[in-house]
């Protein structure tokens, strides 16, 4: 066995336990376990070993997207057993050597926000929802449909914001408008969504012709943090998926402007992926991969990273909610419609990008059914309201 396989074998062993055939560039074959072979993962050519050191995710993610890597077999099986092995390459952090110094906050949130939501409407429109929730849906049952469970997610929020007609709600990174456009029509809310997204933008302004709801239903091309700026007040925030794109250095920030945005006695649901995790470990909350491709300028927070500053703030977390399993099972429908749609994709993305988006769907499931990262609700009351239901029955 040469030298370079002698390396990329102990990092393999470190890596899984599922039983699987390696198959080297040089013609060498390690079998990894005992029983019949579940993967076959065939490396075409040698990576560069520092790169894969430096950041294991983007080195490999890379390799596969450029076909360096083959793999026949479960790539979500595979990725579930790496994220579940404290010694893998995934979770080790002697391969995210680069990371800790990486800048972990967002340093443009308009350019951003547009790298990854603005790739087009259209592709989008291919297998999220027919009402475009990109989010972790909520699943009453397993076999709902995803237009059922998305539906069941913003009703499940909208509950627990307990909204009264007339009240003024905000929605921090409002998406394709789906939530705001329900709380005006079902609660008899004003509802306010702000985006940085110019095709989410434009979108949600035809929407709103579209169901006539000028007078109760607004959309936003700007930053959150403007909304404070001009003196914006509201009874009810809501924020779903937002918060993971803000950086770690701004999530006081976020805080602070949610503070100042609620009206008194006010209520915030901040919808999270977060991560169970020391709050010191800062690499988990960080992937290569993503940052690079998917969301530049994203960082999970831990638990610890979302409460201490709503503390701070001193407004009261009233309700936490993990909804970990929903994500897994949101993502699985998202990827069974994204490979049901690849002709239609193919005619407008290449190959690469069509790996490079399968790697992130694929991934992002099985970090969830690891359980290496969770997503939670957080339902947060400014001031002290006695008044509030002694039981979360209004929520179900």
């Amino acid at each position: 066995m040469s030298i370079q396989t002698k390396i990329y074998t102990e990092i393999f062993k470190n890596s899984f336990e599922i039983p699987m055939k390696i198959v080297y560039w040089n013609g060498e074959v390690l079998n990894l376990g005992e029983s019949e072979p579940e993967i076959i993962f065939k490396l075409n050519e040698p990576l560069d070993i520092k790169s894969v050191y430096q950041d294991a995710s983007i080195a490999l993610a890379e390799a596969y997207m450029d076909k360096k890597i083959e793999i026949d077999g479960s790539i979500k099986d595979l990725m579930i057993d790496a994220f579940k092995h404290e010694s893998s390459f995934m979770e080790n952090s002697k391969f995210k050597i680069l990371s800790k110094s990486q800048n972990l906050f967002s340093k443009d949130n308009a350019e951003n926000i547009q790298f990854h939501y603005d790739i087009g409407n259209d592709f989008y429109e291919y297998w999220l929802d027919d009402s475009m929730n990109y989010s972790c849906a909520y699943f009453k049952e397993k076999s709902d449909s995803l237009e059922e469970a998305q539906k069941n997610k913003i009703n499940h929020c909208l509950k627990k914001l307990r909204l009264r007609e007339g009240e003024e709600l905000f929605d921090i990174g409002c998406g394709w408008g789906n939530l705001i456009m329900t709380a005006a029509k079902e609660f008899g809310v004003k509802a306010t969504g702000c985006t940085l997204s110019k095709e989410q933008y434009l979108f949600v302004q035809e929407k709103i012709k579209e169901e006539r709801l000028e007078d109760r239903v607004d959309i936003i091309l700007m930053d959150y943090s403007e909304a404070v700026n001009q003196n914006l007040k509201f009874d009810k925030i809501v924020s779903i998926g937002m918060l993971e794109h803000v950086g770690k250095a701004n999530i006081h920030t976020y805080f602070n402007c949610v503070n100042n945005l609620l009206k008194d006695d006010g209520l915030a649901l901040i919808h999270s992926i977060s991560g169970q995790r020391d709050i010191d470990d800062e690499t988990k909350g960080y992937n290569g991969f993503l940052n690079k491709y998917i969301f530049p300028g994203g960082y999970i927070p831990s638990i610890a990273e979302i409460v201490i500053p709503i503390n701070k703030e001193k407004m009261h977390i009233i309700d936490l909610e993990s909804l970990r399993y929903h994500y897994k099972l949101t993502l699985d429908e998202w990827y069974r419609r994204f490979s049901n749609s690849l002709d239609k994709i193919k005619l407008n993305y290449d190959e690469r990008f069509i790996r490079m988006w399968s790697l992130y769907l694929l991934g992002c499931s099985a970090i969830f059914e690891a359980g290496k990262l969770d997503v939670c609700q957080y339902l947060i009351e400014k001031g002290t309201d006695n008044n509030r239901p002694l039981t979360r029955s209004y929520m179900l």
